[in-house]
């Protein structure tokens, strides 16, 4: 195939990427639109909380089992089986009789999306060069930042114009043209070979993390069910570590993600994924119960976050080449406890652009070190472990994701106990439960105070955060002065 065939298959596929993953990053905000309407329809909103929860529990679980997959099968038929199953509960979902159903095919939907991500930055990886990484994880940061302001108004236009059910069925034509573009565009020399899927590994991976997700999502439940899960994690756990360590074709590589290179970036990515979480939850609250702004105003410091995260993966390369990847990785990361301290400074008389500077600078430094973290463990390992390398990294945001909103929701409602006390924390948690409780809480100092010093305590925890997750980044191992090129990585990345 000639270099210009090769440059235009590149652009399809990436074109063909971006489509399958604004499929899958549409799906929270445009559902969340549409939920109280399906809650109306269908009933059963004690199940509310689970349409999200399924979804998250079943991608978070699988993304490391499709990594791995990817690399003994190729990317292609494990991208497009993983596309095929979420439209199939794609499908399901807007045919859903109630809400136990609507879960379960929720379930089904979030077993797919385990795919989509994973092996298409694992593609990307494959098809450009390191110096090439950043423009096209540029194009996708901008896909997931699109995406956050599409989706609540697309969701608002389906439900009020057509049936709930289409916010579901539209992923149906874009899936679609996605199987279809990658079936003819995505070529790939896959050596044949026998291989033994350890499904003892899947099966007790999958109990041990569900169990821990739904300890950390579920907080509110009696002890003897967050002991049992814990003991049904710890169990789990320890049964597939056992399980890897003589397994032929493991689902996770032991002594993969234990090298210093993976290891660390893993590491950097979690403590990164819980401190963003933390301000994308936090942050709004803030801007509306203390500083009394509309949620246009709270939604628009939280944009400056989507606008500072791609706009950094696309001048990566720029600083790549101009620094080092050292240099580059090493002040990005410190851009992040830097743009957490300006959450310390908030006061109820600070303008909104204050936040929306903390916000942006927090983007900018979690731009460097997811595609840095990224970058550096494709090149540290050879193509049949790149799928596992690129998925323990995206597993670890997710899972971070998860701790980061258990964590500091409970050192929020800490912060509330502690400064309203009994009877005025019950009041506090009552008027966050209404539709206009934050605009309430602003309206009166008492109750504005408390939430302001509650609210601090939170910020103290995003900014710990992101200088661990500072810290973190510094013991990752960088060849020093490395611009280009996968040998110096690779050298050190094999080290323990």
């Amino acid at each position: 195939m000639s270099n210009a065939a090769q440059r235009s298959n590149r652009v399809l596929i990436v074109a063909t990427i971006m489509l399958a993953t604004f499929m899958v990053a549409i799906e929270a905000t445009i559902v969340a639109t549409a939920m109280p309407r399906i809650v109306g329809e269908l009933g059963g909103f004690s199940y509310y909380s689970w349409v999200f929860s399924a979804f998250l529990l079943a991608q978070s679980t699988t993304t490391v089992i499709y990594g791995k997959l990817s690399d003994i099968f190729g990317r292609k038929p494990v991208l497009i089986g993983g596309i095929l199953i979420f439209l199939v509960g794609s499908l399901l979902c807007g045919l859903a009789w109630s809400m136990m159903s609507l879960v379960l095919f929720r379930l089904l939907q979030g077993l797919g999306a385990g795919a989509i991500q994973p092996v298409t930055t694992t593609i990307i990886g494959d098809l450009f060069k390191l110096e090439e990484r950043g423009r096209v994880q540029g194009f996708m940061a901008t896909v997931w930042a699109t995406s956050a302001v599409v989706g609540p108004l697309a969701g608002g236009i389906i439900v009020d114009n057509i049936s709930w059910a289409w916010i579901f069925w539209i992923n149906l034509p874009i899936g679609i043209i996605s199987i279809i573009a990658f079936m003819l565009f995505l070529k790939e020399d896959v050596a044949h070979k026998q291989a033994k899927i350890d499904y003892l590994g899947s099966v007790l991976f999958s109990i041990s993390i569900v169990a821990l997700l739904v300890m950390l999502t579920e907080t509110d439940a009696s002890a003897w069910i967050l002991l049992s899960l814990f003991a049904v994690f710890v169990v789990s756990g320890i049964l597939f570590l056992a399980q890897e360590r003589r397994a032929p074709e493991p689902i996770i590589s032991i002594p993969l993600w234990s090298r210093r290179l993976i290891a660390t970036s893993n590491a950097a990515t979690l403590l990164a994924g819980m401190a963003l979480i933390g301000l994308s939850t936090i942050l709004p609250l803030y801007v509306q119960g203390v500083l009394g702004r509309s949620p246009l105003v709270a939604g628009f410091t939280l944009t400056m976050l989507v606008v500072g995260w791609p706009l950094a993966v696309m001048l990566s390369g720029r600083f790549y080449r101009a620094f080092g990847i050292q240099r580059t990785l090493r002040v990005g990361s410190l851009m992040f406890p830097f743009g957490a301290c300006f959450l310390l400074f908030l006061t109820p008389d600070s303008s909104p652009i204050v936040a929306g500077a903390g916000s942006f600078f927090m983007g900018f430094g979690m731009g460097l070190i997811s595609l840095t973290s990224i970058v550096l463990v494709q090149d540290s390992v050879e193509w049949s472990m790149r799928g596992s390398a690129t998925s323990s990294i995206i597993f670890s945001r997710s899972l971070g994701n998860t701790l980061g909103a258990t964590v500091l929701g409970a050192i929020l409602n800490a912060g509330i106990n502690h400064y309203a006390g009994g009877e005025a924390a019950a009041g506090l948690h009552a008027a966050l439960n209404q539709p206009t409780g934050l605009s309430a809480l602003a309206a009166d100092p008492a109750i504005r105070a408390v939430f302001n010093a509650a609210l601090h305590w939170s910020f103290w925890g995003v900014v710990v955060v992101a200088v661990l997750t500072f810290v973190t980044t510094w013991l990752i191992p960088v060849a020093h002065g490395r611009k280009s090129g996968g040998a110096a990585v690779a050298s050190e990345a094999t080290s323990h």
